[in-house]
């Protein structure tokens, strides 16, 4: 899957960061996603695969989707038969956020991305569009911190296993008045807390990365990003942890429906038995072969945001394979017309 799909993925989330980053700082996140749901859908129905979307965009904003069931690729159209030999058909379940951190763009702030995961039919978790606890951690640390432990508990065996002091840990945390007392509670163990307004998927993938000075993600944010973030993790060999979130009253919002009840109820007719169920890394992503690919629309802490010169763009990008277990950055320029200079740099 790697070696068929691999370049192409790449360039799925580069088309949606170029068209998301034209609307960087004009305040209208809606558009920065709608461009950038049409520029990956458009890429991804000129690939020779049958693709179904099982994480899309989310419904809280009425914002444009990439709908969950929706097919996309060369192999779904009615003349399939005539591009797609059903022997050599690759059907692969797909989980995209094309514009990951929309108020980031919009007010020109670092940190959003354009991002997809994707493996065989049936390796990626379908999550409801609900809330998600999360604990994201670097490989030292996989298996030894828990989403049951205190974040007190944590950072002190996260400390052991980066052989650091408690003081040195960053600790990445969404500004949320539900994650109040976590915060108090990270600052008196004495780590340090960076709070992000939104886009915790990259924090989660820092995690596994040295040198980026995110030792851990903790908190609460969208279930759908949970689960891109543990295919990415579970490429990494990070520690990525995720507890569904159904009681409105956890998250002191109203977007994930009226009731506490009526939420769990919506699970079981998903199939979810056990709605308190903490999913590893492995379970989010349970395929035999795992994609991930993310391109910077602003810049992060892993990649630059898109650049634009006369006739063209430079991106930068990031894939990470289970198959061939690396992780690349891609450095892209797209020349779309005759540009007067290509700068290096």
């Amino acid at each position: 899957m790697e070696s068929t799909l691999g370049l192409e993925i790449i360039e799925v989330v580069e088309q949606a960061a170029i068209a998301s980053a034209k609307w960087m700082g004009k305040g209208e996140k809606n558009t920065a996603d709608q461009v950038a749901v049409e520029a990956m859908r458009e890429r991804m129905n000129k690939i020779h695969m049958r693709g179904r979307i099982v994480i899309g965009e989310g419904e809280r904003d009425d914002a444009p989707m990439l709908y969950i069931g929706e097919e996309v690729g060369i192999c779904t159209r009615e003349d399939a038969k005539a591009y797609c030999n059903p022997e050599e058909l690759i059907e692969i379940d797909i989980a995209v956020d094309p514009c990951e951190g929309t108020n980031l763009v919009a007010y020109g702030q670092n940190g959003s991305m354009a991002v997809l995961a994707i493996s065989e039919k049936g390796g990626l978790f379908a999550a409801p569009d609900f809330y998600m606890k999360k604990l994201a951690a670097p490989p030292a640390a996989k298996g030894k911190v828990d989403i049951n432990k205190s974040a007190t508990e944590n950072l002190k065996i996260l400390g052991e296993c980066l052989e650091r002091n408690v003081e040195e840990l960053v600790v990445v945390v969404m500004d949320r008045p539900r994650h109040k007392e976590l915060i108090q509670e990270i600052r008196s163990a004495g780590a340090r807390v960076r709070l992000i307004s939104d886009g915790d998927v990259s924090a989660a993938i820092s995690c596994g990365f040295a040198g980026t000075n995110i030792h851990a993600l903790m908190g609460i944010g969208a279930a759908p990003e949970g689960v891109i973030s543990a295919a990415a993790m579970r490429c990494l060999g990070g520690h990525f942890q995720g507890q569904l979130i159904y009681d409105p009253e956890v998250v002191k919002t109203g977007l994930i429906g009226e009731s506490r009840e009526g939420n769990l109820a919506r699970l079981k007719e998903m199939g979810i038995d056990d709605p308190d169920r903490v999913y590893t890394d492995s379970e989010l992503a349970s395929g035999e072969t795992v994609l991930f690919a993310a391109c910077g629309i602003t810049p992060g802490t892993l990649m630059e945001g898109v650049r634009f010169f006369y006739g063209g763009a430079r991106t930068q990008s990031l894939v990470i394979s289970s198959q061939s277990q690396t992780a690349r950055f891609v450095d892209t320029i797209h020349i779309q017309e005759q540009p007067k200079y290509i700068e290096l740099k």
